[in-house]
């Protein structure tokens, strides 16, 4: 992947990705035929959404669906059972492999900050084995004085020990003042910011440019991001060129999230539908950091998933024409980038004789390694 080079030693190789010196526990599993990989990271879940699909229904399958369905069934979930399946949902992201994720949690009147409570008992609970990032999933409207009560929740989850301002632009009734109010709020609690961004495939979205515009002029210097992105792919090619150097420049992260894409978008569609990515060539030509996540996990805006990085990383080789080691990368030093993380030195030690055979198969047989201890 442009700009980024940490996966490339691995192509093909059984040896020579890790370094395994005075590590006894890798260099045992080495020899035992396992393949050494740098840890995954997941860049976007929803886990206090996650496992609900049997509960929450989505007759028409596509976003506003999903969105009708959660917001009718949101009010009624304890902290219990927030608790409960998104301790789950992190371990079993654990056990295939991710010692970091970054989960969405939302704020909204209706629920207040319940699920922001909970995921905040189930980071404390897995400390030291999977390191989760709670980015504050701000209500609608988010601006000017209509969104006061949803602004007072954001600053009220941050305050309590959110680590990201997030929000919805694309859904707000004013995007511009939507993303340029989670810019003020992020600078002043000096935290980064991940918004959904283009979650559409209408062309006429474009507010990430939006973003990195308003990113580039304020001179924001506490990380952000960018996921979904979709309509960039709609664009003609002029547009996508132009944003994603805006993008690059600005150092946004994009995250793209092949997954619940192409089970929302597109839906109807009969004729050439589209894959529901964001512009990924145009993206990687102008130099900005792209990552892939799985976003939801067996709910009602994604029914399937398996919390699996190589799920992940297959479907950018099959809907992105990624590279496996490409893909990979995407999955894990790309992804940690886009969290503020320093490259790991967790691994995923994964039954494979190559990369792209663990990409392909995606073995259940698998041991992660934090300071020379296995937590799996």
């Amino acid at each position: 992947m442009e700009g980024a080079g940490a996966i490339g030693q691995f192509g093909e190789a059984r040896a020579g990705e890790i370094d395994t010196t005075n590590q006894p526990l890798l260099e045992q599993l080495r020899s035992e035929g396992y393949l050494l990989l740098p840890a995954p990271a997941e860049p976007h879940a929803h886990l206090d959404k996650a496992l609900t699909a049997d509960l929450v229904a989505n007759p028409s399958g596509d976003l506003l669906g999903a969105i009708r369905g959660w917001v009718a069934h949101r009010s009624t979930i304890s902290k219990e059972d927030f608790i409960e399946r998104a301790e789950r949902a992190a371990l079993m992201g654990l056990a295939n492999g991710f010692t970091a994720i970054r989960t969405h949690v939302d704020l909204a009147t209706d629920a207040g900050t319940t699920g922001v409570e909970a995921l905040l008992e189930v980071k404390a609970r897995l400390a030291g084995r999977v390191d989760l990032q709670l980015v504050a999933l701000t209500g609608r409207p988010a601006s000017g004085a209509a969104g006061a009560d949803n602004l007072a929740l954001l600053r009220e989850a941050l305050d309590m020990g959110v680590d990201v301002v997030g929000g919805c632009p694309h859904l707000d009734e004013d995007p511009e003042a939507c993303t340029h109010t989670a810019l003020e709020i992020a600078a002043e609690f000096e935290k980064p910011i991940d918004l959904h961004t283009d979650e559409t495939l209408d062309p006429t979205h474009l507010e990430l440019e939006l973003l990195a515009d308003a990113v580039a002029s304020s001179g924001f210097m506490f990380g952000a991001t960018a996921s979904h992105c979709v309509s960039l792919g709609m664009q003609t090619e002029s547009v996508q060129r132009r944003v994603a150097e805006k993008v690059a420049a600005a150092g946004v992260s994009v995250v793209a999230l092949p997954q619940t894409n192409l089970f929302l978008q597109a839906r109807g569609q009969r004729v050439a539908p589209p894959r529901g990515l964001t512009a990924l060539a145009a993206l990687g030509e102008a130099g900005a950091n792209v990552c892939a996540g799985a976003d939801n996990l067996q709910d009602p805006f994604c029914t399937v998933g398996r919390a699996d990085p190589m799920e992940t990383a297959a479907l950018m080789v099959m809907a992105g024409h990624d590279r496996p080691e490409q893909a990979y990368e995407r999955v894990s030093a790309a992804s940690r980038k886009a969290m503020g993380l320093p490259p790991t030195t967790d691994v995923l030690a994964i039954r494979a004789a190559t990369l792209r055979e663990a990409i392909a198969s995606a073995p259940a047989d698998r041991v992660v390694v934090r300071d020379g201890q296995r937590v799996t």
